[in-house]
């Protein structure tokens, strides 16, 4: 056997986290770890990218920019590598050339040395810009296979696209097996393949899902694959990714040692077992086996998130059913493969389909682009029937999407103007509109808060003064059941509490009106002058119970009121779009008819059981 080194990517600080703990680790308890991994000797630190931008500005508070440039002065010998999605760059829509090719050379710029890049269609047009980019900034393009299983996949689709990612100059060809589904003789028959195709190196991610990501890299290895990612061992296995300290274990004494210090990953791991302990109110139900993810091909990445968001809409108990849809949605679309943006496209869709109990009654924004053809070509055919649903008789593009987007770089800085203090600013922006745009406005007002984390479990189970999150009242006769799931920042006065009525998940602001003592001491505190209401919180609106009542279909955020009063409708006509889940949701009128009232504004979160506009 040819001596051959095996080189390891540990994607502990991006992938490992987004997969266990909703993407929720924060900057200051990856900085103490840094000198050690610096010295480790890995082949890359997977660190930026994926979710970890969108959660960086939306729960964490924290410019992810800043990160970036933290942990490349933390890690000056090591690469920091990230997930780059092609023509989505970190977004869920397709941007303009002049986006893409800015937001690689600030990425360069910033710490970035290897940049991975997919495309969620296998649609090597979404990744020619990109890719061009990277090696016009100096820094290592690695073009990505998104593995998938589908009657229409097959090893030979697969060398023929790293075949095309080579030709396009990637200095290596990562195989991602985003969500566990390659098995050994798979991974054999792929590895041998590609191998005898291409003249650069191969790179294999693969997810622990299925419970056989460790053996398909051990048969890669034998095959010639002498690049893996691992996860450090406190955040591995389940839905993350094998063991970094076990593949060195295993290799050790063999041809393709790696010859990293165990003994120094084993304290490194330490720490971050720790550091797991203080995001235990995230933690994934998925950290063992599941075998279903050969049928519902759910990634690593978004199965954590998924639980997550059902759990905040009180529709945890229909994941099963959740999972069972996304298989028929992604077969109904042409078995696009499951990543993102792809695979929260069809997830939230097959969401949408079990909680109206009705098949594509509601269908995202993002499904119709996709009908049109705005993310690409599909691999197979998608269904005659849900497109003409999601989009009648529209036109169906067939060339590259992003022919047909203008420069974008002068609009989005007139549009964010002075909140923007940089170009990295400008992209933050361009990323996440919305969540940008609050981002920057908060840091400009100086209320940026991260949300809180609750004390450990064993610290809620000591005697101490801790109050009741899961309760009932009772008031005029009806008992309903109150669940608390987080609280925003509080000030002198007043603060807001994120709970569930009866399952339904509600906002409400607490204001602090008098203060009774406690066992602990205090005095009590005379009536607020502004008490004359409850300042912030949302006005009851009316129950939907006509038919020209609009609701959503889950719980969201009106992202725009597209009627005004008055305004005559045909059935079938736009009236809302609703965020839910990432994703927006073009709400119609339900009849024709007049706009009578409208009971939300822009930025209002809402529930299904609300009449949110009321045409008559």
């Amino acid at each position: 056997m040819a001596k051959t080194r095996v080189q390891i990517t540990d994607v502990t600080l991006r992938d490992a986290h987004q997969s266990l703990i909703a993407t929720r680790m924060r900057t200051e308890d990856m900085l103490p770890a840094c000198p050690d991994l610096d010295a480790i000797g890995f082949w890359s630190l997977e660190a930026w990218g994926g979710a970890t931008f969108d959660a960086c500005l939306r729960f964490l508070k924290e410019d992810p920019w800043e990160r970036l440039r933290l942990l490349k002065a933390a890690l000056p010998r090591t690469r920091i590598q990230m997930l780059l999605r092609g023509q989505n760059l970190l977004g869920y829509r397709h941007y303009a050339d002049d986006v893409v090719r800015a937001f690689v050379a600030k990425a360069a710029t910033n710490g970035v040395d290897v940049f991975r890049i997919f495309d969620a269609m296998n649609d090597t047009r979404n990744l020619r810009v990109a890719i061009e980019a990277v090696l016009e900034s100096g820094k290592h393009a690695e073009g990505t296979i998104c593995y998938t299983t589908s009657p229409i996949h097959n090893v030979a689709m697969f060398v023929a696209m790293a075949r095309e990612l080579e030709a396009m100059g990637c200095q290596t060809i990562a195989i991602k097996d985003m969500a566990g589904l390659l098995t050994p003789t798979k991974t054999t028959a792929l590895v041998k393949a590609l191998v005898k195709a291409i003249k650069v190196p191969l790179h294999l991610h693969s997810h622990s899902t299925s419970g056989l990501a460790a053996i398909c890299q051990w048969k890669a290895i034998e095959n010639g694959c002498y690049l893996v990612d691992t996860a450090l061992s406190s955040f591995a296995d389940g839905t993350s990714h094998p063991p970094t300290e076990s593949l060195v274990a295993a290799l050790a004494g063999t041809p393709h040692d790696t010859g990293l210090d165990l003994d120094r990953l084993e304290r490194i791991n330490a720490y971050f077992r720790e550091v797991r302990k203080r995001y235990h109110q995230f933690e994934s139900d998925y950290t063992g086996v599941d075998s279903r993810v050969h049928v519902n091909q759910v990634p690593g990445g978004m199965i954590s998130n998924l639980a997550n968001q059902l759990r905040e809409q009180g529709a945890l108990a229909r994941m099963d059913e959740v999972l069972l849809e996304i298989p028929r949605v992604r077969a109904d679309l042409g078995y696009p493969p499951l990543v993102t943006p792809t695979s929260q496209i069809v997830g939230t869709q097959a969401v949408l389909n079990v909680l109206t109990g009705q098949r594509y009654k509601s269908i995202t924004n993002e499904v119709k682009l996709y009908l049109q053809g705005r993310y690409g070509a599909p691999p197979g055919s998608v269904d005659s029937r849900v497109r003409r649903l999601g989009i009648g008789n529209q036109l169906v593009i067939t060339h590259r999407p992003a022919d047909d987007i203008p420069p974008e770089m002068a609009k989005l800085r007139a549009e964010i103007g002075d909140l923007a203090k940089s170009e990295e600013d400008i992209l933050t922006y361009a990323m996440f509109p919305e969540v940008g745009r609050q981002f920057l406005e908060e840091r400009a007002a100086g209320t940026l808060r991260p949300e809180e984390l609750l004390p450990p479990p064993e610290a809620q189970a000591a005697p101490c003064h801790l109050a009741p999150t899961d309760f009932n009242i009772t008031m005029h006769g009806e008992t309903y059941n109150i669940k608390i799931r987080g609280a925003g920042h509080k000030n002198e006065e007043q603060r807001p509490f994120y709970v569930y009525v009866d399952g339904m998940p509600e906002e409400i602001m607490v204001e602090t009106m008098g203060i009774v003592p406690t066992d602990s001491g205090g005095d009590l505190r005379e009536p607020s002058a502004a008490a004359a209401g409850v300042p912030g919180a949302n006005p009851r609106r009316p129950k939907a119970s006509k038919a020209g009542d609009v609701t959503s279909a889950m719980p969201g955020t009106v992202v725009d009121v597209l009627v005004t009063v008055g305004q005559v409708l045909k059935a079938g006509d736009p009236v809302l779009v609703i965020e839910a889940m990432k994703m927006e949701n073009e709400v119609p009128a339900p009849i024709k008819g007049t706009v009578k009232s409208i009971h939300v504004k822009k930025g209002d979160n809402v529930n299904p059981n609300e009449a949110l506009v009321e045409i008559g």
